[in-house]
């Protein structure tokens, strides 16, 4: 049996308190720590400790309460317990055959050597034609472009290209994100050197950010702006109309703040449903080259373990920024993978028919999905536009009691109070930013017949509530 206890320390984003921590038992009966507490982590890069010390700044780094949740569902499994599990973001779909043939004809071609660290020229031309052509982002060449290994790293790598650790005296760079988002940028943002400006939304508005108040949260100081869209974890999406109004403010913001540059995290761009159509920030001319596009083949060629991603910027600029990357890149893990460029290029090239096939399935179950949990007493969410997550609101059953005594105070004992007694595994919402300490993210990268065992577990842990 696994057990889950709460432990005092953890601070999530904004303030609020993280008393949790995701423990299990490993396969090997080993114990399992999946996230350490702000108060452990201090502890481990104190000065006085004897012995060797971890660096403070990666000691009190906070982990991915995603990615601990569903090590915790794994060490539940693996210790022989029926979990089901609508945990990480990663498509239960095998990478299509043609995309594995191109890999493992460039193996057998003998294409296993080094390559220029932001990937071969060919590759990252046929990335720049793929936005140029699809993404209508103008004046993109194979300059403007870097392969890194994911997208997360090709975000990791921008943040430190874009943010300095302050001189004394000298201003902070600022990040301002809009929120719920995606749970790594802020700690990667904030390792770069970057204060993090949080702007939460509401779920009556899609989770999407006004103009206005994008507009009036730009100061001198403020050097990035990063948006998701679709939304990991909302799954809403901004239309076109919404992106052109946040288009004219960034134009006319830029003699406020003549450094800032906007971050836009395109990874679910192919899952979309109901008919929309997805629209790139960086296609409108008058601030193409100060829009940054982060994407990658993770989720809509369902490459997650191929670790291939990309980013780029076009102009002057762009030029400049990727020869930044290149010599940061080249320090941590020089080139990606040489051999999978062919099968990035065939992805490109003819993976429409693929992508349609998935997109077409995760859009039936975001129905299937959407409607079990809007039939669940207490639950509320409004409807699903893109990427792989529903994000409903479970804050009614706050203050109630589980039977067996869990008191359900947020998203966070909600969840753990339900993976305990229901075997269900689903996100707790505090680390993607408010208003998310009221919701948990549930992914439907699985089948219907899971989705439906899950719904069920979760309608019977509500109703046992009192």
């Amino acid at each position: 049996m696994v057990g889950l206890v709460g432990l005092g320390g953890a601070v999530g984003r904004g303030g609020s308190r993280v008393d949790f921590h995701w423990m299990g038992a490993r396969a090997d009966g080993g114990a399992m720590t999946a996230h350490l507490t702000a108060k452990r982590a201090a502890a481990l890069s104190s000065p006085t400790m004897a012995g060797p010390d971890i660096s403070r700044r990666v000691g009190g780094l906070k982990p991915s309460v995603t990615v601990a949740v569903a090590a915790t569902a794994r060490a539940m499994k693996a210790a022989g317990e029926d979990v089901i599990g609508f945990t990480l973001g990663e498509p239960d779909f095998d990478t299509p055959g043609f995309i594995k043939d191109a890999a493992i004809e460039a193996l057998r071609e003998g294409q296993t050597k080094y390559i220029a660290t932001l990937g071969d020229t060919e590759t990252r031309g046929a990335i720049a034609q793929k936005l140029t052509e699809e993404n209508g982002i103008p004046g993109l060449t194979w300059e403007h472009v870097a392969v890194s290994a994911g997208a997360k790293q090709a975000l990791f790598v921008l943040m430190h290209c874009l943010f300095d650790q302050p001189a004394p005296g000298e201003p902070t760079g600022q990040l301002v994100m809009p929120t719920p988002t995606w749970v790594s940028y802020e700690p990667i943002a904030e390792l770069a050197g970057a204060e993090v400006v949080s702007l939460a939304t509401r779920a009556e508005d899609g989770f999407r950010i006004s103009p206005e108040r994008l507009g009036e949260a730009i100061t001198e100081r403020t050097r990035a702006i990063v948006l998701c869209s679709p939304s990991n974890p909302c799954g809403t999406m901004y239309a076109e109309e919404d992106l052109l109004a946040i288009g004219r403010v960034i134009e006319g913001v830029v003699e406020r703040a003549p450094g800032l540059v906007v971050i836009v995290d395109e990874i679910y761009e192919k899952l979309v449903y109901g008919g929309a159509r997805h629209f790139s920030l960086g296609s409108i001319p008058a601030i193409a080259e100060r829009v940054i596009t982060i994407n990658g083949m993770s989720k809509a060629y369902a490459m997650t373990g191929w670790r291939a991603g990309y980013c780029a910027c076009p102009g002057a600029f762009g030029k400049r920024l990727m020869k930044a990357m290149g010599t940061l890149q080249g320090q941590i893990s020089t080139n990606t993978t040489s051999f999978i460029m062919p099968a990035i290029r065939a992805a490109l090239r003819d993976g429409h028919d693929e992508v349609e096939k998935m997109r077409s399935a995760f859009e039936s179950r975001s129905h299937v999905l959407g409607e079990r949990l809007r039939a669940i007493p207490g639950l509320r969410m409004g409807a699903i536009e893109g990427a792989i997550y529903a994000f409903p609101d479970v804050s009614a059953h706050f203050g109630k009691v589980s039977p067996k005594g869990a008191r359900i105070e947020s998203s966070l004992t909600f969840c753990e109070a339900m993976l305990r007694e229901q075997k269900l595994a689903v996100i707790p919402g505090e680390d993607f930013g408010s208003p998310g300490e009221k919701h948990v993210r549930l992914s439907f990268a699985c089948d219907e017949q899971t989705i439906d065992r899950g719904t069920e577990r979760l309608a019977a842990f509500v109703d046992s509530l009192t």
